[in-house]
């Protein structure tokens, strides 16, 4: 377990962070007033119409096998679902605008609200990447919350500040429906989702709580 501030609860230990300069950073910089924090999860999102179910690279969702059985690809240790084009074009056809891009603008926005929902929320914010096209969230939270909660708490706060900031867009969403959330079950898990936000490829904006914001 690692440590979040919030008043009126005890102390508890983090994972046996003897080794890791990550949680040794973030422990020692944390309040005197803490909690445990029990679950630990990547999520990722993509923007609307650029990440369709069919995709060529995979996608995370539910699709029928090999053997017409339906499977459910947004699972620990699921790989994603293979391609199909059809479905995809399908899907293409039906989108009421063209596939949202973010620039650095969007990122900076987003990114801000991102601390505040989190501080709000009294989760802890661990690394974040935010590309053109989807972003990708490390992030701490106490008990045992529903990581759809979650995740559709980033991204209907997300929506709200680009909203205020920009046009709505048409498809009246900024997002792909649904998204990835990946159960984090140790310290090694967790080091290895942030080194992979650290090097996404093109990135608008990367920031860890080790290093502060990194582009």
């Amino acid at each position: 377990m690692w440590l979040v501030p919030r008043p009126l609860r005890c102390k508890v230990l983090p994972f046996q962070c003897t080794k890791s300069s990550l949680f040794q950073t973030t422990f020692m910089t944390l309040p005197v007033n803490m909690i445990a924090v029990d679950r630990y999860w990547l999520i990722t999102c993509t923007t609307y119409g650029t990440w369709l179910p069919g995709d060529h690279r995979g996608f995370v969702g539910s699709a029928l096998d090999e053997n017409e059985k339906l499977v459910n690809h947004n699972q620990p240790f699921t790989p994603a679902a293979l391609p199909n084009p059809k479905l995809e074009s399908a899907i293409v056809h039906g989108l009421k605008c063209p596939p949202i891009v973010f620039q650095a603008n969007h990122a900076e926005v987003l990114f801000k609200q991102f601390e505040e929902t989190t501080r709000i929320r009294q989760w802890l914010l661990i690394a974040v990447a935010i590309m053109r096209t989807h972003f990708h969230i490390v992030i701490g939270v106490p008990d045992d919350p529903d990581p759809e909660k979650i995740r559709g708490d980033l991204k209907a706060y997300g929506s709200r500040c680009l909203n205020r900031a920009y046009t709505k867009p048409a498809s009246d969403t900024w997002w792909s429906d649904g998204g990835s959330n990946r159960k984090l079950p140790d310290e090694n898990a967790v080091e290895a989702a942030v080194n992979y936000v650290r090097q996404q490829s093109n990135p608008l904006l990367i920031w860890t709580r080790e290093t502060g914001r990194l582009i």
